[in-house]
């Protein structure tokens, strides 16, 4: 995707707004600066993805969070807003990542390869970069495409918008300052097709993938239950298995593999070096999934959620 147009966000608060700033907090500008969560209306809006505290024509209520730990809102609380200087005027990107949940009750997850720039080895959904004249489910369904070779065909899902996500790499200051900012807007894919079919005919990319997974609801229900940023882990099910079953990519090949299910629990580090885990956003989107399907069983998200609109019709 380098070297593509980008759809970038703009944002606009009690009438007033523009486009937001490589290293502003997006999801700060419409809470109050303890908080990391807001409801706001989002659409696309003359070439732009916009973000505003009023329903505007096409726009769709969704729910805009940050991690507690997010870089932009600690920079606005230091008072120190210093990003590099070549990145200052890139502005925030739009982004689109697709959770695809199969008849069976699995969802698919994929293991960013290690060569990637941003967010290296970490577990997350099919998505990327939203172009100029694109469609949130077009961008989704053409990232899911890309990265795994899977194409739905039409007819055979229904979809919805699932929330917002303020994404910045490195995700923790320790790391070091600002380099990608994004708003992720999270789909949910319904399939009606048993998650086996779908594997068959997928064709990951090495250069996106090093892994994928098929995951069951209870290991779904567990990934989400951890919450980065939290002193205490969460209460884990003792009755999850010790590894789940994924797919290795490597040399343009594809082999079953055994993963400790302690990975995919595993919380981001404060300091030093990230691990293998799935991203603070992944988790987000997963609860709200689960709540959206009746399965998750744990309650509201914090800061409660917009009552999510009936799934689209077939596409």
């Amino acid at each position: 995707m380098a070297g593509m147009a980008r759809v970038l966000v703009h944002v606009r608060r009690g009438g007033a707004g523009g486009p937001a700033r490589f290293g502003q907090s997006v999801t700060g500008t419409f809470c109050a600066a303890q908080e990391d969560v807001a409801t706001v209306s989002c659409g696309l809006a003359r070439g732009h993805f916009l973000l505003s505290d009023v329903a505007f024509p096409g726009s769709t209520p969704a729910l805009l969070k940050r991690p507690p730990f997010c870089p932009a809102k600690l920079l606005g609380e230091r008072g120190d807003a210093a990003v590099p200087g070549e990145l200052g005027g890139r502005g925030v990107a739009a982004g689109v990542a697709v959770l695809l949940r199969a008849s069976t009750g699995h969802v698919l997850l994929t293991r960013r390869a290690p060569t990637l720039s941003v967010f290296p080895g970490l577990w997350v959904p099919p998505g990327g970069h939203m172009e100029p004249g694109e469609e949130l489910l077009e961008v989704g369904l053409r990232e899911l495409e890309e990265e795994t070779g899977l194409r739905l065909e039409p007819g055979t899902f229904s979809w919805r918008m699932l929330g917002l996500w303020e994404s910045i790499y490195p995700p923790m200051l320790s790391r070091g300052l600002p380099r990608r900012h994004h708003v992720v807007t999270y789909l949910l894919l319904l399939c009606d097709e048993p998650h086996q079919r779908l594997e068959a005919r997928m064709r990951p990319s090495e250069s996106e993938v090093s892994a994928f997974a098929w995951l069951e609801p209870p290991i779904l229900e567990a990934i989400a239950a951890t919450e980065d940023g939290e002193e205490t882990l969460a209460n884990i099910p003792r009755d999850l298995p010790a590894t789940v079953s994924i797919t290795e990519v490597r040399g343009g090949c594809s082999s079953s593999a055994r993963l400790p299910t302690a990975t995919l629990l595993n919380t981001a580090p404060a300091h030093g070096e990230d691990v293998e885990r799935v991203s603070t956003g992944t988790k987000f989107a997963l609860r709200l999934c689960l709540e959206s399907l009746g399965d998750g069983g744990q309650g509201q998200p914090e800061g409660g959620v917009t009552p999510l609109p009936p799934p689209h019709g077939r596409e």
